[in-house]
């Protein structure tokens, strides 16, 4: 079992290590009041360079029965796209000064994404 252990710290080192470095930097930031958009783009860079966000799908993956199903959905091309056109139409509403009913938007996004892939599990394992 220790084996195991040391094996996948081993194999995980560079995404443990850069999900302990983007939990340190938000944790930093918000103390110290930086800003939103530099303390985003910090913690995108380290993940991309550290391949932390790959990394959490594998991780997702390894939980039994649900994981890789999980896994398979959150890959999926359509997933990324509906939430990229969730993001750019919040942009352009943000603009035109409709942030309220972005927040609504965007909640309504997010219950489509959470629903999408519960039901996609669900109709797996049924």
């Amino acid at each position: 079992m220790w084996q195991k252990l040391k094996d996948f710290f081993f194999k995980y080192e560079d995404a443990i290590l850069a999900w302990i470095l983007i939990v340190v930097f938000v944790l930093i930031g918000l103390y110290y009041k930086v800003d939103q958009h530099i303390l985003g783009a910090v913690v995108v860079l380290i993940g991309i360079v550290g391949q932390a966000f790959a990394a959490m799908v594998v991780w997702i993956g390894f939980i039994p029965l649900v994981g890789p199903i999980v896994a398979k959905v959150l890959a999926l091309p359509f997933i990324w796209l509906l939430n990229s056109i969730g993001y750019l139409a919040s942009v352009i509403a943000i603009k035109r000064g409709y942030s309220k009913d972005v927040i609504n938007y965007r909640i309504i996004t997010v219950t489509l994404l959470i629903g999408i892939t519960l039901g996609y599990v669900l109709g797996k394992l049924i």
